[in-house]
């Protein structure tokens, strides 16, 4: 049987719609501008509506840029899930060299995580939604110590490998006086360090 449409469902999916491109615009100048000079003007401009319009989507600029980082977040996660379930034994090295050159490719969504973490402004509902989006990374992080026949509790193994691989991020990212290239090669040197850390049972 079909399924019955009402005005009721074509408005919510014209308001998702229309979320999905302010999103999209708000990426696509994340990826040209850095996250912390980005203004509602310029994601505006870009999604070719008013400054305006947008809160009519999103109650505040904070709102977007949480939605933003959440919709990179599921794509980081989908990349991880397919990594760790092609992997037959949970090949840590592997796992750990990915995420840092996902997010080296994709800097905005990491610039938007650690902005995130190290705000204190944010409201309770956005912090639930960060919180959430982070959470389906440990899920997948537990899934590949799980695969290494590691001993439960995993999840504080995948808190500890979430933070050890960001904080080659930070501390790394910006070395001074190498190439992008010799950096992301430094980087990946220390996360293989990392990841040697946590030996398969």
């Amino acid at each position: 049987m079909k399924k019955k449409n009402t005005f009721s469902d074509l408005k919510a999916r014209e308001i998702k719609a229309r979320q999905d491109v302010i999103i999209d615009a708000a990426e696509r100048v994340f990826s040209v501008k850095p996250f912390s000079k980005v203004s509602i003007r310029d994601i505006a401009r870009e999604a070719g509506i008013s400054h305006a319009s947008i809160y009519r989507y999103f109650p505040d600029q904070q709102s977007l840029f949480v939605e933003a980082f959440i919709h990179g977040a599921r794509q980081i996660v989908q990349f991880l899930a397919d990594m760790i379930r092609d992997s037959e034994k949970g090949d840590i090295e592997k796992v750990s060299e990915a995420y840092i050159t996902y997010l080296i490719k994709n800097d905005p969504y990491f610039r938007m995580m650690t902005q995130f973490m190290l705000d204190g402004s944010l409201s309770a509902d956005l912090i639930e939604k960060l919180n959430a989006a982070e959470r389906q990374i440990f899920d997948q992080f537990d899934i590949l110590f799980r695969k290494m026949n590691m001993r439960e509790p995993v999840r504080p193994l995948s808190h500890a490998f979430f933070a050890a691989l960001n904080g080659v991020l930070i501390t790394f990212r910006n070395y001074p006086g190498r190439s992008k290239e010799a950096v992301h090669q430094h980087m990946l040197k220390i996360a293989g360090v990392i990841a040697s850390k946590f030996p398969a049972e």
